[in-house]
């Protein structure tokens, strides 16, 4: 279930310290996947993240993971640098430079399927990430 995600890059974050490193001001934009043991996470949102980052123009400076259950430190300070946005799991946040400007909870990865996540993160990513030099 974390070699879903960290097999692609995404960077395993299992403390609060190293959350609070990879999410420092000036950090550039990082994306936060809480990842989870339910269903849905497994066939939607892992599955929709990776895509959307293989497929995505804009790509985020670091991305980065938090497992609810295992990483417990590590996932209450994603939560409480998501001030306003009740816990979820799974979850996927997008921060620029150490402060959260997209968040999709559980309930808008539920009702879809992996395409149509990777279609959405996609536009967040388009949206709130700076095109990096090819």
């Amino acid at each position: 279930m974390r070699q879903d995600l960290t097999d692609h890059g995404i960077q395993e974050t299992r403390t609060a310290s190293d959350v609070d490193r990879a999410l420092q001001p000036g950090s550039g934009s990082v994306l936060v996947v809480v990842n989870s043991v339910c269903g849905c996470a497994a066939g939607k949102a892992r599955p929709g993240v990776v895509r959307a980052l293989a497929e995505s123009d804009v790509k985020p400076d670091n991305a980065i993971t938090v497992f609810a259950g295992a990483d417990i430190d590590a996932v209450a300070r994603v939560r409480e640098l998501l001030p306003g946005f009740p816990p979820s799991s799974p979850s996927v946040a997008l921060f620029r430079d150490g402060q959260p400007v997209y968040m999709m909870h559980r309930f808008q990865i539920e009702g879809r399927n992996a395409e149509m996540i990777a279609d959405e993160l996609k536009g967040a990513l388009a949206t709130h990430c700076v095109p990096q030099a090819q």
